[in-house]
């Protein structure tokens, strides 16, 4: 099953701490937004008298993986969803694709690229919580491995009848997902959608992939593959002719900004 993170929106008292580790965790610039951005992949929105984190959810089967053309995401054996912008060609395909509407793209630089939450897939690997948890005061955040997170969340639900809804968000939501959240408040109140199918949409994704003809796939992401490069390398070559000093990142992903 691999890492997790739990959330409990009864014990989060809203104080921003995970934001703000994110944020010197990953080198994102700026400060903390109050909704999610490319430059702030994890935010605190108070709803319904609650303070809810806002975040990418590392689905268990991506979508977003599924429709990227050149393998720019993929879900990683520990849990996280990683991202590679040195793959990404731009299509903007995952952000049409995730059914949680997570990844955000730069549309500020001159050669943009996507914004997420990477669950510090670096800590993970090293055995190392994630920033945000660890950062948590309350224990609102926890981290671990993803059977005791649901072992942990049901044991809460269990020992106070009445005290939370008789629910795990993101146990089966879309396919099942990395980060779990229980509230005393409906998830809908709390602005997270309650309408995901328990299948994975990357399903779907393959299904029809599946029935083109291999030629015809191959050759639809050769072709636009080629037309995207070609006009962000353009873009590249423009923006140093002009001495722009953006650099391509500007949001963390463990490289420095090239200005």
């Amino acid at each position: 099953m691999g890492m997790g993170l739990l959330f409990d929106a009864t014990r989060c008292i809203g104080c921003g701490a995970c934001s703000s580790a994110c944020k010197e965790q990953n080198k994102l610039p700026g400060k903390v937004e109050e909704v999610l951005t490319a430059y702030t992949w994890t935010t605190v929105q108070e709803k319904e008298g609650l303070n809810v984190r806002k975040l990418c959810m590392h689905c268990e089967v991506p979508t977003c993986a599924s429709v990227c053309p050149v393998g720019a995401l993929k879900k990683t054996p520990e849990g996280p969803v990683v991202y590679d912008a040195e793959r990404c060609m731009g299509c903007r395909y995952c952000m049409m694709a995730c059914p949680f509407e997570i990844p955000k793209y730069q549309w500020d630089r001159p050669v943009p690229v996507v914004g997420k939450c990477i669950m510090c897939a670096g800590r993970v690997k090293d055995g190392q919580p994630t920033a945000c948890a660890a950062a948590c005061p309350a224990e609102a955040t926890i981290f671990g491995k993803k059977e005791d997170l649901i072992w942990e969340a049901r044991t809460r639900i269990r020992q106070k009848p009445g005290a939370y809804v008789d629910h795990i968000y993101g146990l089966t939501e879309a396919g099942g997902t990395s980060v779990l959240m229980i509230s005393n408040v409906p998830f809908e109140k709390l602005g997270l959608k309650s309408n995901l199918p328990g299948e994975p949409p990357a399903m779907k994704t393959w299904q029809v992939l599946s029935n083109i003809p291999d030629f015809v796939a191959v050759w639809a992401v050769f072709l636009y593959g080629v037309h995207w490069i070609t006009a962000r390398r353009e873009e590249v070559a423009r923006v140093g002719a002009n001495g722009n000093g953006h650099g391509r990142n500007g949001q963390g992903n463990g490289r420095e900004d090239r200005s």
